[in-house]
C-alpha cells in the first residue's frame, strides 16, 4: 500500500488532497439542485464567463487567489444579471442572451490574458491543476463551502419547492425569484471553488454528475445530495492520484473518473440501467 499512501508525504499533495474532499463533497452535493432544476446548461454558460474576470484580476492583481476570486465573481454575476436584463427587455429568451454574452465574455478573456503583467498559462485556467493549490486557496475553498453548505441545508425547504412546484412555493409565500437566484449565487461560488481542480472548461463536469450518477441509482433527494457529495469526494481523490501517477492535469483526470462512475451507473443500475433492463427483458 505504500504506492497509494507515499504521495500524501509531500506538502503540496496533502494540500491538494484536503482541496479535493472540500471541493468534491461541496460541488456533489451542489449537483442535486443542479440536475433537478436542470440547470447544467446555465452553470456551463456561468463558468466560461469567469475567465474574463480571471484575466482582469490577473492584470490588476497578478496571481493573487483573492483578487483572481474577486474577478470571477463580478464576472459571472454581470453575464447572469446581463441575461437576464437582455431577455426582459427584448425579444431574446433567457438561454439565447446568457449564451450570446457567456460566449462574448469567453473570448474577451483569451484576448484580456495577453495583456497580464504575470506570465499566466491559459492551459491551466482553462483545465486546472489541483497540484499547485495555495493556502490561501484552500482557505477559500473553506469559506465557500461552509457559506453553501450551511445556506442549502438551511433553505433546503424552499429550495425543493421552487424546484419541483414554484406556484406552491409562491402560494406558501416563498420568494422564488430570490431562491433561485441564491441558488444561481451559490453555483458560481462552487464553481470558483474548484476553478484550481478542473478550471474554467471543466467545472461542469464537477458540479453535474456526481448528482447525475446517484439519480440513476435513486430517486430519495436526500441519497443525490450526500451521495453525490460522496461521490464528488471519492472521484476527486481518485483523479488527484491518476494526475499524481501520470503527470496529467488533475481537472481532465477528475472529469475522466466521474464520467467513468456514471457511464458505469448508466448501465448497471439495478433500476435505471439499460444493460440490466435488458437482461430482465
Amino acid at each position: 500500500m505504500h504506492w497509494l499512501t507515499d504521495p500524501f508525504h509531500f506538502e503540496f499533495m496533502q494540500r491538494a488532497l484536503l482541496g479535493c474532499l472540500l471541493i468534491g463533497f461541496t460541488n456533489g452535493y451542489l449537483s442535486a439542485f443542479v440536475v433537478l432544476r436542470r440547470m447544467a446548461l446555465l452553470a456551463d454558460a456561468l463558468s466560461h464567463s469567469l475567465l474574463p474576470g480571471l484575466a482582469v484580476g490577473a492584470i490588476f492583481f497578478g496571481l493573487a487567489p483573492l483578487g483572481l476570486f474577486a474577478g470571477a465573481l463580478c464576472a459571472a454575476g454581470m453575464v447572469a444579471l446581463g441575461g437576464q436584463l437582455i431577455s426582459r427587455s427584448s425579444r431574446l429568451k433567457d438561454d439565447t442572451a446568457i449564451a450570446s454574452l457567456y460566449t462574448v465574455a469567453f473570448a474577451l478573456g483569451i484576448l484580456l490574458l495577453n495583456y497580464s503583467k504575470v506570465r499566466v498559462d491559459l492551459h491551466h485556467f482553462l483545465f486546472g491543476n489541483i497540484l499547485g493549490l495555495t493556502d490561501m486557496d484552500l482557505w477559500i475553498s473553506y469559506g465557500i463551502s461552509a457559506v453553501t453548505l450551511l445556506l442549502l441545508v438551511s433553505q433546503q425547504r424552499s429550495l425543493l419547492l421552487c424546484l419541483f412546484d414554484p406556484a406552491v412555493a409562491k402560494s406558501q409565500g416563498v420568494a422564488v425569484t430570490r431562491v433561485l437566484y441564491l441558488l444561481m449565487t451559490l453555483m458560481v461560488l462552487a464553481m470558483i471553488s474548484s476553478l484550481q481542480a478542473v478550471g474554467v472548461v471543466l467545472s461542469l463536469g464537477l458540479l453535474v454528475m456526481p448528482g447525475a450518477t446517484i439519480y440513476l441509482w435513486s430517486d430519495s433527494f436526500d441519497a443525490m445530495a450526500w451521495g453525490g457529495g460522496v461521490l464528488g469526494m471519492i472521484g476527486s481523490c481518485i483523479g488527484l492520484l491518476i494526475s499524481y501517477w501520470t503527470n496529467i492535469g488533475s481537472g481532465p483526470a477528475i472529469v475522466m473518473v466521474l464520467g467513468v462512475f456514471l457511464m458505469a451507473s448508466y448501465l448497471l443500475s439495478p433500476r435505471y440501467g439499460i444493460l440490466v433492463r435488458l437482461l430482465r427483458r
